[in-house]
């Protein structure tokens, strides 16, 4: 079967999966004269996701103030509680600014490739160009992603072990093996069951949302308190090496920064989703505002009820949380209880990963992104899913498992490539998206607009003036991600985000030259909608 028919048939598929009497929506591109047809496609695709679903997707896969439970020492040795408090209150705010930004795109065009159409589509000159590195930057920053949370199963089961039996020593094969087991039971969901992932997802934010309070309570019925003064005023500035400040503070702030990404991923299950218009971009705020007022709520908790700060810093677990639970019940079966609850209610985002990056892959490949696309676009007539792209996700994350096995360094390298990326992936479409408006082009708004909270022409200053703050935001992260944590800089302290981000650009490059420029071609219909 020639390569165009191949890719037809991916389509057409991927149009019986979405098949519905209720609603559709139609998805045109103008394919690439390389690979495809050119001309007009239409793919009808069928919505079996409601809003509380995807509202709770949004929710489980932002999971900020799990993630703060495995993260936040990293704060207390660049700024200290000063940098956690503040620097999550900031961090909630920006996210707030990017994602309600990144919203009013994806309420005029929701589509599975998000980020990478709307920089082609808004960019002020080389479309094809600035979509195609996009798209290379959205997928590798999400493939890096995926492997986190079952790294993070696997090394708190490691913790837990080691705090219930202190002369355990752990092997590196332990933690590959613990993460090939995490993701087992994601991936036969996500390629046997896909219909049980919105009501799983549902009940994991049910989770997410009924354990805060009640490791509130616990934490401060149990553990000893800090003082008001500790949490709001503490400055550290004398663990990190680091003399100045304001890069003490903006090192810290990191911690919060790290658990406010991933708040696009609704965005890619956004032709599944029922009147996505709607629902996407408001599931995708309110998640993020869910989420960061759980993640401050938490911090402060943390701080006023973290006891010894030395004992957990030191702990051989691993993850001071784990030392914090155990200094407030003085039970180890209460610690494995509280961790448990806390490993189950992150690693339900998993699920929601897997199914968010294998869309993001088979639109990338859709849309002649990818090398192979005519592969990867391939959707199973029996399954009803992109098997082919959801293969490729578990494939990365099973080789950056073996990069763990032998250097958990470059592990950490390959994985802290996802913030730095995705925090890019923001910026850009949000920047030229504000110029597109900035020189007077006309705009087919959605029905989610910031405008519309205040009376014109004061509406339009506030969403412009969100944009901008959005935009400062990022770029200010995007700034101080690559640093590393501590000085002198060693090859154990480097930061590798900030290589590793250079080396995937290189190979977006290279791609680009070789054939990109031939293979990618960004939608036509996509570019000249606001326009028509």
């Amino acid at each position: 079967m020639d390569d165009s028919r191949l890719r037809q048939r991916g389509v057409t598929e991927m149009d019986d999966f979405h098949h519905s009497k209720n609603e559709t929506s139609v998805y045109q591109e103008e394919r690439s004269q390389s690979g495809s047809p050119s001309g007009v496609i239409d793919v009808t695709h069928a919505r079996f996701i409601g809003f509380l679903p995807i509202l709770s997707f949004a929710a489980t896969l932002l999971g900020s103030w799990e993630s703060l439970s495995a993260t936040f020492v990293a704060g207390l040795l660049n700024g200290g509680p000063v940098a956690l408090v503040w620097g999550c209150l900031m961090s909630v705010i920006g996210a707030l600014a990017l994602s309600s930004s990144i919203a009013e795109m994806a309420s005029i065009i929701p589509v599975a490739g998000a980020q990478y159409h709307w920089t082609a589509r808004y960019a002020p000159g080389a479309s094809n160009f600035f979509g195609l590195m996009q798209g290379w930057l959205t997928v590798f920053g999400w493939l890096a992603l995926v492997a986190v949370p079952p790294y993070f199963s696997a090394t708190l089961i490691e913790g837990l072990v080691i705090l219930n039996y202190p002369d355990w020593v752990p092997k590196q094969w332990h933690g590959t093996l613990l993460m090939w087991a995490s993701m087992v039971a994601p991936v036969v969901l996500n390629m046997y069951g896909r219909w049980i992932i919105p009501p799983l997802e549902i009940i994991g934010m049910v989770l997410h949302l009924l354990l805060l309070p009640i490791f509130i309570i616990v934490m401060v019925c149990l553990a000893p308190r800090s003082s008001p003064s500790f949490v709001f005023t503490t400055f550290v500035g004398d663990q990190s090496g680091y003399t100045n400040n304001g890069v003490m503070f903006s090192l810290g702030l990191l911690t919060a920064a790290y658990a406010m990404v991933g708040f696009d991923g609704p965005l890619h299950m956004s032709e599944e989703v029922r009147n996505s218009k709607i629902n996407v971009p408001k599931a995708m705020v309110l998640g993020t505002l869910i989420n960061g007022v759980m993640a401050f709520g938490w911090v402060i908790t943390l701080l006023f009820t973290m006891g010894d700060i030395g004992a957990a810093l030191s702990t051989p677990t691993g993850y001071p949380i784990i030392e914090i639970f155990y200094q407030a019940t003085g039970s180890l079966a209460a610690t494995n209880t509280m961790m448990a609850f806390l490993m189950i209610a992150g690693y339900v985002s998993l699920f929601g990963c897997f199914a968010s990056v294998s869309r993001l892959v088979w639109a990338f490949a859709r849309d002649n992104g990818l090398p192979f696309a005519s592969f990867f676009v391939y959707v199973s007539p029996t399954l009803k899913i992109p098997t082919r792209a959801l293969g490729l996700v578990v494939l990365v994350v099973v080789l950056l498992s073996f990069i763990e096995l032998g250097s958990l360094a470059a592990f950490n390298a390959l994985t802290s490539l996802s913030t730095l990326a995705l925090y890019v992936s923001y910026v850009l479409p949000v920047l030229f998206f504000m110029i597109h408006k900035l020189r007077g082009r006309e705009v087919l708004w959605g029905p989610f607009r910031m405008a519309k909270v205040l009376p014109a022409p004061f509406g339009e200053i506030f969403a412009i003036g969100v944009n901008l703050f959005a935009i400062a935001w990022g770029i200010y992260i995007i700034i101080f991600l690559p640093w590393p944590s501590t000085v002198p800089v060693t090859l154990k302290t480097l930061n590798w985000s900030g290589p590793v981000f250079g080396f995937v650009m290189l190979l977006a490059l290279f791609d680009w030259f070789i054939s990109g420029r031939k293979r990618f071609v960004a939608p036509h219909k996509v570019l000249q909608e606001d326009v028509e």
